[in-house]
């Protein structure tokens, strides 16, 4: 687990298979952990049931001169990280490209999604 710095948000950086990301914008991630729903009957609720969720980590990167699009877009079995900004580092495993693979030319902006089979806090 991280070691509290006083920072809990802020500057963070984006890897896939250890390659430095030029990130961009709002990441999220989620761990995959399962979802917890009500089981609601006509007279009661009856208890709960359990979801699974896919792990995820998504944002944007900038299209830099040498992002290879088609690579990218094609990824699997990857490792993506983020390192937060509050000293959590987020490891998503067995990874592949879940987006579209749109650009934003405009703004120099590729949106990424990579989801997998597991993530931890690491």
């Amino acid at each position: 687990m991280a070691t509290p710095t006083g920072r809990v948000a802020g500057k963070l950086f984006a890897k896939i298979d250890g390659i430095l990301m030029w990130a961009r914008g709002n990441w999220t991630y989620n761990l995959g952990q399962d979802k917890q729903a009500a089981v609601v009957g006509a007279d009661r609720i009856h208890g709960f049931k359990a979801e699974p969720q896919v792990p995820f980590i998504e944002g944007a990167i900038t299209d830099r001169g040498d992002l290879d699009l088609k690579a990218l877009v094609t990824k699997s079995a990857a490792t993506v990280t983020l390192e937060l900004a509050n000293g959590k580092t987020v490891s998503l495993a067995s990874a592949w490209y879940a987006g579209e693979g749109t650009v934003n030319a405009n703004e120099g902006e590729v949106p990424c999604r990579f989801e997998g089979l597991s993530a931890d806090e690491v």
